[in-house]
Formats: C-alpha cells, sequence, structure tokens
C-alpha cells in the first residue's frame, strides 16, 4: 500500500517526515521510530518501509526486524519497542473513540458510527492519531475535510 493523503502532500515527495501509512505499520509492528532516526536513512531506506507489507503475523514480524535492524545500522541504539494494541481502535469500524469523538466537536463535527464505519483502517487510523493531545493538529482539520467528513 502506498497511499498517501492529501494532507500529506507537503512532504511525501521527499519523505521528510513519517507517512501515516508507515506510522500504522510501526504500530502494528510495536516499534517507537524517532524522526531523527527516520531522517538519517536514506530515500530508498524510507521509501521501502512505505512499501513493505505488514499485514498477516509474518508481514509483520519481517517488517518489526526490518525496522530493527535498520535503526540499529542508522543509530548505533536499538529500537524502541512499544505494546502492540490487541484490538486497535482504527481496525474497529462500529465504535468511534469517545477522545476523537471530542477532538471532533471541538471543530463543530459530529462524527457518526456511520463516518466511522465508512473510512478505511488508515483513515480511522490518521484520525486517531491526529486527535491526540499534544500533535500539530492543524493537519486533523484538513484530515476531516479530506474524507468529507465535515
Amino acid at each position: 500500500m502506498t497511499d498517501f493523503f492529501e494532507f500529506e502532500a507537503d512532504f511525501v515527495d521527499s519523505l521528510r517526515c513519517i507517512p501515516m501509512q508507515v506510522r500504522c505499520k510501526l504500530d502494528t509492528c510495536g516499534i517507537k521510530l524517532k524522526l531523527s532516526d527516520w531522517n538519517q536513512m536514506t530515500t530508498a531506506e524510507r521509501q521501502a518501509l512505505v512499501e513493505l507489507p505488514c499485514t498477516t503475523e509474518t508481514e509483520i514480524q519481517s517488517y518489526r526486524e526490518h525496522i530493527q535492524q535498520l535503526i540499529l545500522q542508522r543509530t548505533g541504539i536499538p529500537a524502541t519497542k512499544l505494546p502492540i494494541e490487541p484490538y486497535p481502535a482504527w481496525l474497529d469500524s462500529a465504535t468511534v473513540p469517545p477522545s476523537l469523538q471530542e477532538k471532533a466537536q471541538e471543530i463543530g463535527v459530529t462524527l457518526t458510527q456511520q463516518h466511522w464505519a465508512g473510512l478505511t483502517p488508515l483513515q480511522r487510523f490518521a484520525l486517531i492519531k491526529l486527535s491526540r493531545p499534544g500533535h500539530e493538529n492543524q493537519n486533523f482539520k484538513r484530515a476531516i475535510a479530506e474524507f468529507n467528513l465535515l
């Protein structure tokens, strides 16, 4: 999968920031990747992280091993492991996370279960990530608009 969102358009050509699809794969395989580590990778290495699959258990394990090796090679420090959610909210099309609903309401948007179910898992992942406290939230509004939720 190499789908980029419109709200990522200002950096996807250079891959200077970690795109949502890679961030989703990182959460799926339980690895933390700092932007500073990402920026030490070559463009080809970043592109490979975009393109490598990370869906099945075998793919997830392979992706985890690949990113761990890459981080170690580039930084000399082992990758930080994160807990893997057994039932991530972005895969649950039936329930809009309350924290996301609150964030949407702050900008005058009510997310219905039908809206939520109509989104792809990656779109749901992006909204969850973009709605977190402390995140640069300008892209949250852009994502809401891009996903036709206004």
